[in-house]
């Protein structure tokens, strides 16, 4: 049961029934499978990583939660995120909100959503988005230099940060301040198997062009380097490259300057140059075991480009310097001694380098002392880890989430009890767990666990990790919170889980076990002094500023403060910031340890679940009253539950609220009016008052939907009188319009009649019989006359033009088409008289080809707009060619190439054919001999195919000379012209017709042979182009063309 219809689960888990850590774990997965990631308890938020981009963010939904108030929409980051800034802007409230939860939770994306949602929702103006810029961008710069890929985690923040966003009196930015905690600077010089050092690194060299490569004395692999992992050097969904490029553009945004930037990526390379320094054995004169550098190229090329001596890095490596008020004495470090301060000297650049970062970015960020700020923190840190081999970070982590625990608790039970104070409802004390017992025994100044490592650091003698933990079993042996195997055994106990050199704390969220191998030189985090005084007296002025402590002149014997001590410090002022702040919890936890979308672990839920102390935090918020809400929203959603208030309430919000209750006759223990709220003391009566108010809302739907289906019918009903009313009068209308045009009608014609009637009657009073006659002629000779004229002004321009007007009446039709008849040959006489005699001929010759191929050749109508040009090879300007025609012969009428088929074989070849007005002469293309001569009163007809072909037959007569051989088959480009011409040769030549026939079938006779050519069309279409010849038997040829 929720609060809102359609949800999924129950949305705040102060409302679980039954309230168990079963039935929390099977809400939480519900939810998860529905992708609602969101649940609350009470204020504060759960929220579970969904590891895939979600629809529920973005413009759209900041500025639907801007409008609304907490509980009004589902659990959602911005609802938190807009109370805490409201708080802050309406209430003058200072706001802290805690994103806590183990690695892989999701704590650095919420914490961007925040800063996201804030940025959206304060103020405008260039000066105010400057600001958010600057802070948005501040994320990816941290990011790259204190994040890194873990097994749990593709981008684990390994370190601990604290932003304050400070705002004017108006809810805008002004600027900010980040501390930073702990950055886990182990994973410089070693990471786990799977797991990657810092992103920047990777991100250097995959983005750096080769240029600023070069510069920087790298190479692109990652291989070459000693302190990157070689077996993850990428990371699924993560570009190295682009990233790289945002970094720096974030960068310049902050205020950083081009050399700047620089210069922090020399640092950068400086680490992972050190990493590949090969230390290796050496003995002194006198025997002593000592160290040298392998390859003195790779210190040399760090001096280079930070402008130090590689031989005072060399020195600094390799020897200690070990001075006192008197004396100073130079000793030799062993190989392992050698590497320990190699890497320690890398640690200590990177975290001074991260730890300058975030300086510089405070001073870009920071604001004026002058003005009056509100001040919005977030804070985002690592969560309680348990790992299979706990060491002194896990340790300081750990206790840091011990505080953070403590104020938890103590905050919410003091906002609790701050609530029903000031609603006036006495409060009932809870019980539950304190944690300061375990905080004491660990921060105790005197007595407790850091107290007594920095006192084993400080304390001359032998000092080693087991004389700590003996220090430890000695003073804790009886503390119910602190277990060793020699307090397990004093107590006859028996735990093979518990190794010779570990101790285990019974934290609030469960116990770890730490090995206590390496804290004490954790917490000292030496760096030789040698070292510190090497990096000073380099010239490069961002590594000098990092080593303050190696300048002569400030050189101090005094030993710096531990690393357990300097945390507890840094603690104990987050603390005393947490308390002074209106606090905002969001609970990170990780669903499964694959990253994988849709998997719910209920068991590793369950743990995280237990240490997060959510079910603990549950109880504190139903201790007293499960639920309160404020009388003005109350009233609104449950006021339909009275007839009192419903559907109008007139008087106060209080009051309408006990009309409500009372009416529903609720048990007064059960309820509790504060002030401004009311409190509902169990889920069952909320639950109550929802199931009463779905059943009333059903009935108001019901109520609606009757009253909704009544009025559509009358408004139907009322629609479709009022038509039918329209309709009607239409109609009527229409119809009386009609009958009154038919009453009109009929007068008229009755006046017509009656006065054609008087007309007729006058007339043949005073007019005499023969009147009509010469009435009619006169009439009718007008009508002619105006046809006449009429005709005139529209006869066609031109013979072309078909157009021709019709008659107005029935009795000049024939006279039109006659008067139609004169006028075309009048015009053509005209056109012709405007001819000149060449031109005459030519369209005679034209009227012939007309009348002989005209509906019966497929190629004429190609060939009619195309002057006949008789001369195709050139005839006047070749004496040679001259000479075939003879003197008698006259002009040569069509001389042109033709192509001749063989009689035998049927192959082609080309000849050379000029018309004469006497005969038809066949010569050799190539040598222009005469190969025929035929007269043109041997042809005795033309046989020529209907496509568009040039294909043509000359029938010869037997009785002549040349006919005695037979027939000839030619092919012609212009057969149109040819055949018209040969035509005309033989009209003149023998006064008689050729015949010539178009088929596609007839005879050609060769010799004493009749051979029957049958013409197809190739399925290429009938052009002029290629034909084949194909002789089937001895008196069949097939022609393809």
């Amino acid at each position: 049961m929720t609060l809102l219809e359609g949800s999924v689960g129950v949305e705040d888990l102060v409302l679980l029934e039954p309230l168990e850590q079963e039935s929390l774990l099977k809400n939480l997965q519900l939810r998860y499978e529905n992708r609602e990631i969101y649940t609350y308890i009470g204020n504060v938020l759960v929220s579970v990583n969904p590891y895939q981009q979600l629809p529920i963010y973005g413009p759209d939904f900041i500025a639907k939660y801007w409008d609304y108030t907490f509980y009004e929409l589902k659990p959602h980051i911005y609802a938190l995120a807009n109370v805490a800034y409201q708080s802050l802007k309406d209430r003058d409230r200072d706001q802290c909100i805690l994103i806590t939860g183990e690695s892989g939770a999701g704590k650095t994306e919420a914490s961007k959503l925040v800063m996201s949602y804030v940025a959206a929702v304060c103020g405008k103006g260039e000066q105010v988005n400057s600001v958010k810029e600057q802070l948005l961008q501040s994320n990816p710069v941290l990011e790259a230099f204190g994040n890194a890929k873990t097994i749990r985690n593709n981008n684990s923040s390994r370190f601990g940060k604290y932003m304050d966003i400070e705002f004017d009196f108006k809810g805008s930015p002004l600027g900010g301040v980040i501390t930073n905690y702990l950055l886990e600077k182990s994973r410089v010089v070693k990471q786990l198997e799977g797991e990657r050092n810092f992103h920047i690194f990777y991100q250097l060299l995959a983005g750096a062009d080769a240029q600023l490569l070069k510069a920087l004395k790298l190479e692109k692999d990652t291989i070459s380097y000693a302190y990157l992992s070689r077996k993850v050097s990428s990371v699924d969904g993560m570009d190295d490259a682009s990233n790289f490029k945002a970094v720096q553009s974030a960068m310049a945004v902050i205020g950083f300057s081009e050399d700047e930037i620089r210069q922090v990526l020399e640092v950068t390379a400086l680490v992972l140059k050190l990493g590949n320094v090969e230390l290796v054995d050496e003995f002194q004169a006198n025997g002593i075991s000592a160290s040298g550098i392998r390859n003195a190229r790779g210190i040399e090329e760090i001096g280079e480009m930070v402008g130090l001596n590689s031989e005072e890095l060399e020195r600094a490596l390799c020897s200690r310097t070990m001075e006192t008020a008197k004396e100073k004495v130079v000793t030799a470090l062993s190989v392992i001694q050698a590497q320990y301060a190699r890497d320690a000297l890398a640690k200590n650049i990177y975290s001074r380098l991260f730890n300058w970062i975030v300086n510089r970015i405070n001073e870009s960020i920071k604001v004026g002392t002058g003005e009056k700020k509100k001040v919005m923190g977030v804070l985002d840190i690592y969560g309680f880890e348990i790992l299979e081999d706990n060491s002194f970070e896990q340790f300081v982590i750990n206790y840091c989430n011990e505080k953070l625990q403590q104020v938890f608790i103590e905050m919410t039970l003091r906002e609790e009890q701050e609530e029903y104070k000031r609603e006036g409802i006495p409060w009932t004390q809870v019980d539950y767990f304190d944690n300061g017992i375990i905080c004491n025994l660990i921060e105790h100044n005197q007595q407790g666990i850091l107290a007594m490592l920095d006192e084993e650091c400080l304390r001359p003698g032998v000092v080693s990790d087991s004389t700590f933990l003996a220090k430890l079993n000695q003073l804790f042996s009886k503390h119910g919170y602190y277990e060793s195997k020699v307090t397990q055994n004093a107590q006859h106990q028996y735990d093979h889980t518990m190794g010779l050199s570990c101790f285990r704390i019974c934290h609030y969220a469960g116990k770890v076990t730490y090995s206590v191998n390496g804290f004490i030189d954790k917490n000292n985090d030496l760096l030789f002094r040698d070292l510190s005084q090497a990096m000073w007296n380099a010239q490069h002025p961002l590594l000098r500023s990092l080593f303050p402590e190696g300048d002569p002149k400030q050189a101090s014997l005094k030993r710096p403060p531990t690393a357990g001590a300097q945390f507890k410090s840094s603690v104990a002022i987050l603390m005393k910031n947490l308390y002074s702040k209106n606090p905002n919890y969001i609970r990170c936890i990780k669903p499964n340890e694959h990253q994988q979308r849709g998997q719910f672990s209920s068991e590793l839920v369950a743990v995280q679940v237990r240490y997060l102390g959510l079910l603990e935090n549950v109880r504190v918020r139903r201790a007293g009253y499960a639920y309160r809400q404020l009388y003005g929203p109350f009233l609104e959603r449950y006021r339909l539950l009275s007839r009192s208030t419903w559907p109008r309430w007139n008087g106060g919000e209080r009051e309408g609220v006990e009309k409500v209750l009372g009416e529903l006759s609720m048990s007064s223990e059960e309820l509790a009016f504060g002030k401004t709220k009311i409190f509902i003391r169990s889920p069952k009566t909320l639950f109550y008052l929802e199931e009463q108010r779905r059943l009333r809302l059903q009935q108001l739907a019901t109520l609606i939907q009757k009253t909704y289906r009544g009025w559509r019918c009358r408004t139907y009903y009322q629609l479709m009188r009022k038509s039918q009313i329209l309709i009607s009068a239409w109609f009527r209308g229409n119809m009386q319009k009609k009958r009154y045009g038919k009453i009109k009608a009929s007068t008229l014609l009755i006046q017509a009649f009656v006065r054609g009637w008087k007309v007729r009657k006058n007339y043949r009073k005073y007019f005499r019989s023969g009147a009509s006659l010469t009435l009619a002629n006169f009439i009718y000779k007008n009508i002619a006359r105006k046809f006449l004229l009429g005709l005139k002004n529209n006869l066609p321009a031109s013979v072309l033009d078909k157009n021709w007007p019709m008659a107005p009446y029935r009795c000049f039709t024939r006279a039109n088409q006659e008067l139609q008849q004169l006028f075309y040959r009048w015009k053509c006489k005209k056109f012709r008289d405007q001819l000149s005699p060449k031109q005459v001929e030519i369209l005679r010759e034209k009227l012939c080809a007309s009348e002989l191929f005209k509906g019966k050749k497929a190629s004429y109508p190609q060939s009619v707009p195309i002057p006949f040009h008789g001369d195709y090879i050139g005839l006047q300007g070749n004496p040679k060619m001259q000479k075939l025609k003879g003197k008698e012969e006259g002009p040569v009428l069509v001389a042109e190439t033709v192509k001749k088929v063989n009689r035998g074989n049927g192959k082609i070849s080309s000849r050379i054919l000029l018309l004469t007005k006497g005969h038809v002469i066949l010569a050799d293309a190539k040598n222009s001999q005469v190969k025929t001569v035929i007269g043109l009163d041997s042809v005795a007809g033309v046989s020529v195919t209907s496509f568009k072909d040039g294909l043509f037959t000359l029938h010869l007569s037997e009785i002549s000379s040349v006919g005695s051989k037979g027939d000839f088959l030619l092919v012609s480009e212009h057969v149109i012209e040819l055949l018209t011409r040969i035509y005309q040769a033989v009209l003149n030549a023998t006064q008689r017709q050729l015949p010539i026939t178009v088929t596609d079938e007839f005879s050609v006779r060769f010799k004493e042979n009749d051979v029957a050519v049958k013409v197809i069309q190739s399925p290429g279409g009938g052009g002029n182009g290629k034909l084949s010849c194909k002789k089937k038997g001895s008196h069949h040829l097939e022609v393809a063309v």
